[in-house]
């Protein structure tokens, strides 16, 4: 048996974070702008502006640090919600999260909303809002119906995102065409540029503090992964668990699809090749998943904007493009040291 070691952990979060540093570093220099790295260095220049400074500083930085806190913040809600579920086809999006904040968009590019909060213009906050609320009435509705908790979170989150799948689609209908275009740049996942830098350094402090509080509820979540009524017998709190995790992978779900529109197969596929390479214990799984994440957007982020370049494709173009043959190629390796029944 593979006895995962405090060393052994060091080690692999350590590589896959210098991967990270590397491609975060080389991508900064990806784009329909060419910019040199010994103009970078020279700085703002006597004159107060130099071009290559500017893009570097204002531009690639900002969006590729965006990239990686939305790719970890997601690839680490997958995680806890596919072991939450016992479903292996879960993420981040399917408690209705998505159309939550689709409606949240919809409503603020139609009511023409121009004010902004805090450097969030309104529709990263009616995204949030919507995501929250979503994510909230599911929890509600799924603790009503029944015992069960995760055949009520299931059901009342297909009942909630097609409910608001049809609104959306009543006001797609009656929207005007420059309404859509903003509309659909956001349902397909962007990185819009954040006027106040400095909030990156907040969305990275709530996701970081999101993982580290999934990390320490790792133990609990092997437990759990093997079934309610064994956890429970070894002593495992199942709700206050299940609740405490939800809730950070529901505020860091909220907050990646504020910044950044819907991003799909991050919480879907990074989870499990980081499970069939390198196991399912979530002492790892968690924040590995976190730096695969971080790096597999910020790489797909790199590709929307080179492919079409000067044109720049939606993220999640690139995301659904290359992650469906990722996985595919992964599942097929590793089928077989993977034991589905325990998600």
């Amino acid at each position: 048996m593979n006895i995962l070691t405090p060393q052994k952990l060091f080690v692999r979060l350590l590589l896959a974070a210098i991967v990270l540093a590397i491609l975060m570093s080389a991508c900064m220099f990806v784009g329909s702008e060419p910019i040199s790295f010994g103009k970078v260095l020279e700085g703002p220049g006597p004159s107060g502006f130099n071009l290559d400074y500017t893009i570097f500083m204002q531009v690639r930085l900002p969006r590729v640090i965006l990239a990686a806190i939305v790719g970890a913040a997601l690839a680490c809600a997958g995680v806890i919600f596919q072991t939450i579920l016992r479903n292996p086809l879960a993420d981040p999006y399917i408690l209705g999260i998505s159309s939550g904040a689709g409606l949240g968009i919809m409503l603020a590019v139609m009511l023409g909303w121009t004010w902004s909060f805090a450097g969030l213009s309104p529709v990263m906050l009616a995204a949030f809002a919507g995501a929250m609320a979503a994510v909230w009435l599911v929890w509600g509705i799924g603790r009503f119906t029944g015992r069960s908790q995760v055949t009520g979170l299931l059901l009342a989150g297909v009942v909630v995102n097609a409910f608001f799948s049809a609104v959306i689609m009543f006001l797609t209908s009656i929207a005007k065409a420059f309404q859509l275009q903003t509309t659909l740049f956001w349902l397909m996942g962007s990185f819009a540029e954040i006027e106040n830098t400095n909030l990156l350094f907040a969305f990275g402090g709530v996701c970081l503090a999101g993982i580290v509080v999934l990390m320490l509820l790792g133990t609990r979540l092997n437990l759990l992964s093997y079934g309610a009524d064994q956890a429970r017998a070894m002593g495992v709190p199942i709700e206050q668990t299940c609740r405490l995790a939800f809730a950070c992978a529901a505020l860091m779900t909220a907050v990646a699809v504020s910044l950044s529109g819907l991003i799909g197969f991050v919480g879907l596929i990074v989870p499990h090749a980081v499970r069939l390479v390198a196991g399912s214990d979530h002492r790892q799984l968690i924040p590995l998943s976190a730096l695969t994440g971080a790096s597999f957007l910020v790489v797909a982020d790199a590709a929307a904007r080179f492919v079409a370049a000067p044109a720049m494709l939606p993220v999640g173009v690139i995301t659904a493009l290359t992650g469906g043959p990722f996985f595919l190629f992964l599942l097929i390796r590793y089928t077989k040291n993977i034991h589905w029944g325990h998600l």
